[in-house]
């Protein structure tokens, strides 16, 4: 990267790091080195002659670029996004925007052939929309599970904008989470949001009247015995 183009988020990247991987003595010295150089880079680029400092940002910059492709790899309690690393791997599955069951993947195809008589079409359809509530619930729980670390999750999202380095997994789930609290914390939505909300609510009342239902139907069978 020439370093005119150098994106000056590069360097409050590497700060960041720098700050992450600053451990106590006696910890990760692998980690000590990388913060301590660098941070001895970054001292370099900024301060360095007119003729030199050319050369020492582009050094400053590939390093920390390759520090920044690695931090999936940096240890336990130093990497980027660490605290939202379980939530990633949960909240991937569970957008109800997006049409592909969870539980049933089947279930859609096996409804819309033309073999299936009507009371099975009803029961796979219906299914078919426990398994759109079940994503929800799980995915509210997931996001208030989120709210700690959300806020520092943004500020290193900041800093990759910042920088232009928004080429992670992280990105999108994150956004999707801050999507979703703002649409849940949204005083005046707009029409769209408004009827996703509805929508969403409806689906939440037929859940709830089926699993009413199921656990009265439940509770009958241990009376009968």
């Amino acid at each position: 990267m020439a370093p005119s183009l150098m994106p000056k988020g590069i360097l409050e990247i590497g700060r960041a790091l720098i700050k992450e991987l600053a451990l106590e003595p006696g910890d990760d010295t692998l980690c000590r080195w990388m913060a301590h150089y660098i941070a001895e880079l970054i001292e370099g680029a900024e301060t360095g002659t007119e003729a030199d400092r050319p050369d020492k940002l582009a050094k400053c910059s590939e390093t920390i670029l390759a520090l920044w492709q690695h931090r999936y790899e940096l240890p336990n309690g130093k990497r980027p996004f660490e605290e939202f690393e379980p939530i990633f791997r949960a909240i991937e599955s569970l957008d109800p925007d997006n049409d592909t069951p969870r539980y049933f993947r089947s279930v859609r195809n096996a409804s819309d052939k033309a073999d299936v008589n009507a009371e099975s079409k009803k029961w796979l359809e219906l299914a078919e929309g426990l398994d759109y509530s079940a994503k929800m619930l799980i995915r509210y729980c997931l996001e208030q599970a989120s709210q700690d670390a959300l806020n520092k999750s943004q500020e290193w999202v900041r800093l990759a904008e910042l920088a232009g380095l928004e080429d992670g997994i992280e990105f999108p789930v994150i956004r999707l989470i801050t999507a979703e609290n703002e649409l849940a914390n949204e005083s005046e939505t707009d029409e769209r949001a408004q009827k996703l909300l509805e929508d969403r609510i409806n689906r939440l009342s037929a859940f709830k009247e089926m699993a009413d239902s199921l656990a009265s139907d439940m509770r009958r069978k241990l009376e009968e015995k």
